[in-house]
């Protein structure tokens, strides 16, 4: 059985803030253009991670997946984010998504080191 590592409250707290706005507002600005696309990209962003994960990063793994894919998981999310609020708010909210996602792969610096230091 893998041992379960925690982080901190802020780095778990800045990730979630961020996948909620690429959860929500890629689906929205997408919308017009393509709904089953709208869905799909709901679909792909919290139904993948949700699904695959690393053993030992968080409890519950259903599909175990080496530590590179959560990574990428989460810069996709990171990236959703940023797209969404660059599709549909003002620049100055934008760019402060923008930031908070570049402070989001600082705080994620451990737990990638740690998911990428050895085979999961």
């Amino acid at each position: 059985m893998s041992r379960q590592h925690t982080e901190p409250w802020y780095a778990t707290g800045l990730r979630a803030g961020l996948e909620l706005v690429g959860w929500i507002g890629l689906p929205i600005a997408l919308w017009p253009h393509s709904v089953p696309l709208a869905i799909g990209v709901d679909v792909l962003l919290i139904g993948v991670p949700a699904v695959l994960q690393t053993p030992g990063d968080k409890p519950g793994t259903v599909v175990a997946v080496p530590g590179w894919v959560t990574v990428l998981m989460v810069l996709a999310e990171l990236a959703g984010a940023v797209t969404a609020a660059w599709l549909l708010f003002p620049r100055w909210a934008a760019g402060l998504v923008t930031v908070l996602a570049l402070a989001c792969c600082g705080t994620e610096l451990p737990r990638w080191r740690r998911l990428l230091s050895r085979e999961s």
